[in-house]
């Protein structure tokens, strides 16, 4: 095998996808810290898998068309710093194979092997060696140095992938904590899984995956499992028709007028892929006005392939109903929206609960973003936010540290507003640099205040542990009560109450004046309520203040300042 056409590129793709969603499970076993999160095969798989369905929708694609769709696909659903990193190695890689030509020999694979590499360091403003970095550069690395010895590509893919196991192999002995831990690191297991799959599709070992996707996808769309939708009320469904054409191009289709059409399309409906190739078009959208696309479409060329399928055909007059009911709605809601006045700043925050999000309004942040340690928002979801703001510079809250790289990369992508991303670690972080906001100064000067806030508070999650380890010098068991600082793990106990107390005491010293807590929805008002209870007897000096988060895995935030 000397070289690659697109159609064994596209399969190899969708066979690394498929192996990526069957071993998520294992891969967020390989989590440092045992919570009870999705973290990195969860987000790794949300992230390959929103470029998988696309890909999966493409009917015999040019090289061009398949690394643009392989690209965009991945990086609208960048979820966490594992999908971010993910979405930057695949968007390198597919720019070096649709530099020239229709097919790929070793030298272009190891170019843009390369490439990818330098595209995913690049992202990240501290690399970290010991992660997925780690292990890309070493394959990377290693398909320089073999790639005029060997012409053939099973071959030179077996070494490359050889390499990244060994350095994967390596990560505890440059990263102290995951040796503690007795792991390798998850990201990089991710990475590899997903080559190991593109390498079985090339050995003829693949062709079941694509029959996989469409579940997966369906899935992976959602963030959550597959559920079975049929005996849904045809009122939960939004738009009626799917919409389906080919736009064949009369005049130039340049990047902003595409931006332009996605732009309207999702204006009038959702599920949407609209991919560009040179002079066609492809569309598809789920609409209440089928119409409307088709206009629209027509302003640009001539159509082809049409397809408009009622998607709930025997409740056909009732779907209609109450689909445009839902569409007017929506028009109000977008139209008053438009009429609100344009203010100097405004604020995004991902939350996790239904009582921290009330804080959050109550404080001034205007859009949230559903998030948090089950789910991180995709780059997509930041950016959408950032459309609902009206207001000259937007500040971004990402209240999680595996959310900043999203949102940094929703502020690079964004051009029509300035946005300044508050680097916030974790919830309490997010309401203090609220609070420190001041109206009366410069953008550059609240960045700062909220940046010193943030530094100055000390913070602890109280959560349990979902298996044996050992870690920052703690045995930890399964079902213990961990409570986890700034910095690592504070303290692992046996009982809830007595590991919230010995963190208090941890994250505060003579100088700490306020304690704050935020129960979760698996704590009562009651239970909570007792607990501070004990907090103010064993620290008579201190004000503690309860608020309800209602956040999930976590039993308390708690904050120290």
């Amino acid at each position: 095998m000397k070289e690659l056409d697109p159609s064994q590129i596209k399969a190899a793709f969708l066979s690394g996808a498929a192996e990526l969603n069957a071993k998520k499970d294992y891969i967020n076993e390989l989590n440092v810290f045992p919570v009870p999160d999705g973290d990195t095969g969860t987000n790794m798989t949300l992230t390959i898998m929103t470029a998988a369905r696309d890909v999966n929708a493409l009917n015999e694609p040019d090289m061009h068309t398949l690394c643009k769709t392989i690209s965009s696909g991945s990086l609208r659903g960048a979820r966490g710093n594992s999908g971010v990193i993910l979405s930057q190695l695949l968007r390198g890689f597919t720019r070096e194979l649709d530099a020239d030509g229709e097919s790929i020999d070793v030298k272009k694979l190891a170019a843009a092997l390369e490439r990818a590499t330098e595209t995913a360091y690049k992202a990240v403003m501290r690399p970290k060696e010991g992660t997925i970095l780690t292990v890309a550069r070493a394959m990377s690395e290693k398909a320089a140095e073999i790639k005029d010895a060997e012409e053939d590509i099973l071959p030179f893919a077996e070494q490359v992938i050889k390499a990244g196991e060994e350095a994967l192999a390596g990560t505890p002995e440059l990263l102290p904590v995951l040796k503690q831990a007795g792991v390798v690191d998850s990201g990089g297991q991710g990475l590899m899984t997903v080559l190991k799959g593109c390498f079985r599709s090339l050995r003829g070992e693949g062709t079941e995956a694509p029959l996989s996707l469409e579940g997966l996808t369906e899935a992976a769309a959602s963030g959550t499992h597959h559920v079975d939708v049929s005996n849904l009320e045809t009122s939960d469904i939004r738009y009626g028709y799917c919409t389906e054409f080919l736009v064949n191009l009369e005049k130039p289709f340049p990047e902003e007028e595409e931006k332009k059409f996605k732009a309207y399309l999702e204006s009038i409906g959702d599920s949407i892929v609209c991919v560009a190739s040179d002079d066609i078009v492809k569309v598809h959208v789920h609409t209440n006005d089928p119409g409307l696309a088709i206009q629209k479409g027509l302003s640009y060329g001539s159509l082809s392939r049409m397809k408009i399928d009622n998607m709930r055909e025997e409740h056909n007059e009732r779907l209609i109903r109450n689909a445009s009911e839902i569409a007017a709605e929506e028009k109000k809601k977008t139209a008053a929206a438009d009429r609100q006045e344009q203010k100097p700043c405004g604020f995004i925050a991902v939350s996790c609960g239904e009582g921290l999000d009330e804080i959050f309004r109550e404080i001034g942040v205007d859009v949230l973003i559903s998030g948090g340690q089950t789910m991180n928002p995709s780059t997509e979801d930041i950016l959408n936010a950032i459309q609902k703001v009206h207001a000259d510079t937007v500040f971004v809250l990402p209240n999680n540290k595996n959310i900043i790289l999203a949102a940094e990369q929703a502020r690079d992508l964004t051009k029509d507003r300035r946005v300044l991303v508050v680097p916030t670690r974790n919830i309490p972080q997010g309401i203090s640099a609220m609070v420190s906001f001041m109206p009366g100064s410069s953008a550059e000067e609240n960045l700062g205040n909220m940046e010193e806030a943030c530094r100055a508070l000390r913070s602890a999650e109280i959560t349990y542990a979902v298996r044996d380890t050992n870690i920052d010098g703690f045995e930890i068991h399964e079902g213990d009560y961990m409570a986890i600082g700034d910095h690592g793990m504070l303290t692992v106990r046996k009982n809830l109450g007595e590991t919230v107390l010995d963190a208090v005491s941890r994250i505060t010293d003579d100088s700490t004046e306020l304690v704050t807590l935020y129960y979760g929805q698996n704590v009562t008002k009651e239970e909570a309520e007792t607990l501070v209870t004990s907090l103010k007897s064993a620290f008579g000096r201190l004000e503690i203040e309860l608020n309800f988060g209602g956040q999930p895995v976590y039993y308390y935030f708690i904050s120290a300042e």
